[in-house]
C-alpha cells in the first residue's frame, strides 16, 4: 500500500508540474526576453541576433534585450545562459564555436553543451569564403595550390584565432590539397584583414558576410567557397569541391538555444518566432546579401547537428593537433 501511495504521489507531481509547464507556455511571454549575443556590438552575429531580435518582438508582443558578453571564443555568454533560469526569458545566441568546438578545444569549459542546453533553432548558415588580394595571380583554392608548390616555404594563410572556424577550414584545405600552409593565427578578423590587404599574408578563409564589404570594394578577390554549395550572394564562385579538392565543407552557424529544463512548449514558441522572422521577405534579402543563408530548423534538428557538429570537428582538432593557446 505505501509503495503504491508514493507511486500515485509521484504521479501527480509529474501531472502538475506538466500542467504548470502548459500553463506558463500559454501566458508566455509577459515581459521582456533577454538575448546573450557573445561577441561585441557591430560584428556580424551581433548584426544578425538584432535583426531576429527586431522582428522576434512583433511576433512575441514583447521586447527582445540584446545584452552582448564576449569572451573566451563564446564561452562566457554560454555559461551565463547555461545557469540562467530556465523559464524561456534568457535566452543564448551564438556561432557553432561556443557549442560545436569548444568542447574539443578545453578541458576547462565550465559547461557542457548537449547538455546544458535546451536547442531552440539554427538561425543562419556562413560558409567561409578563400579570399586573397585582387593581385594574386590565382583564381581558385586549385591554382593557391599550385601557387603552395612552387614556393620553398609554401604560403601563408592567416586565421582569426586557434580553432576558428576559419583555421578549421585552412586545416582540412591544406590536408586535402597536401600543401605547405603557415598558419598564421590573429585575434580576431579585423587584423587577419588588415594584414592580408597588406601583402602581409597570402591568403585566408573567412566568415562571409565579414569579406563581403571587401569584396564588393574591389579589396579582396574571392576565389572558393568552403561550403557544400554556392552563396546566393556570390552565385559564380564555386565550392572548392567543384574545383577538385574534396571534403573542405566549414560553413561557420548561428543559433539558439535557451537554459536546460526550459519547458518544451516554451521553446515552442521561441522557435515560432525564429521561424517567422527568419521566413519575412525582408529580413530574407538582408541576410543574403550580407552573405548569411537563413536555415531555420526545428529544435530536434539543431539537436542533431550540435551532436554531429562536435564530433566532426573533435576529429578535426585531434588529428591536427590543435591546441588552445596557451
Amino acid at each position: 500500500m505505501g509503495v503504491a501511495r508514493r507511486l500515485g504521489g509521484l504521479l501527480v507531481a509529474a501531472i502538475v508540474l506538466a500542467g504548470s509547464g502548459i500553463a506558463q507556455a500559454q501566458d508566455f511571454p509577459t515581459r521582456p526576453i533577454r538575448m546573450v549575443i557573445a561577441f561585441p556590438p557591430g560584428g556580424p552575429t551581433d548584426f544578425v541576433g538584432r535583426l531576429i531580435a527586431d522582428k522576434m518582438k512583433t511576433v512575441l508582443g514583447q521586447p527582445i534585450v540584446i545584452e552582448n558578453k564576449p569572451g573566451a571564443n563564446a564561452a562566457i555568454g554560454a555559461d551565463f545562459v547555461a545557469k540562467a533560469e530556465p523559464d524561456g526569458y534568457t535566452i543564448f545566441f551564438t556561432t557553432m564555436g561556443a557549442v560545436a568546438i569548444n568542447p574539443s578545444m578545453r578541458t576547462d569549459l565550465p559547461y557542457d553543451p548537449v547538455r546544458d542546453f535546451a536547442p531552440i533553432s539554427v538561425i543562419v548558415n556562413t560558409p567561409e569564403v578563400l579570399v586573397v588580394r585582387t593581385d594574386m595571380p590565382v583564381e581558385s583554392a586549385s591554382d593557391l595550390a599550385d601557387f603552395a608548390r612552387k614556393q620553398p616555404n609554401g604560403i601563408t594563410m592567416g586565421s582569426t584565432g586557434i580553432g576558428s572556424p576559419p583555421h578549421l577550414a585552412l586545416e582540412l584545405y591544406k590536408s586535402v590539397a597536401k600543401i605547405k600552409v603557415v598558419h598564421v593565427p590573429y585575434r580576431g578578423a579585423a587584423p587577419a584583414l588588415t594584414d592580408l590587404l597588406a601583402g602581409q599574408i597570402n591568403a585566408l578563409f573567412i566568415d562571409l558576410p565579414v569579406a563581403m564589404p571587401h569584396i564588393l570594394g574591389g579589396k579582396l578577390k574571392p576565389i572558393a567557397m568552403a561550403s557544400a554549395r554556392r552563396a546566393d550572394v556570390l552565385p559564380k564562385v564555386s565550392t572548392v569541391d567543384e574545383q577538385g579538392l574534396q571534403g573542405v565543407y566549414a560553413d561557420n552557424w548561428y543559433s539558439t538555444f535557451a537554459p536546460a529544463r526550459t519547458p518544451a512548449p516554451v521553446i515552442a514558441k521561441l522557435n515560432a518566432a525564429i521561424t517567422a522572422a527568419l521566413n519575412d521577405p525582408d529580413v530574407k534579402e538582408r541576410l543574403i546579401q550580407s552573405g548569411a543563408q537563413p536555415a531555420p530548423s526545428t529544435p530536434e534538428q539543431l539537436s542533431e547537428r550540435l551532436k554531429s557538429e562536435i564530433a566532426r570537428w573533435g576529429k578535426v582538432i585531434r588529428d591536427n593537433g590543435i591546441k588552445p593557446e596557451s
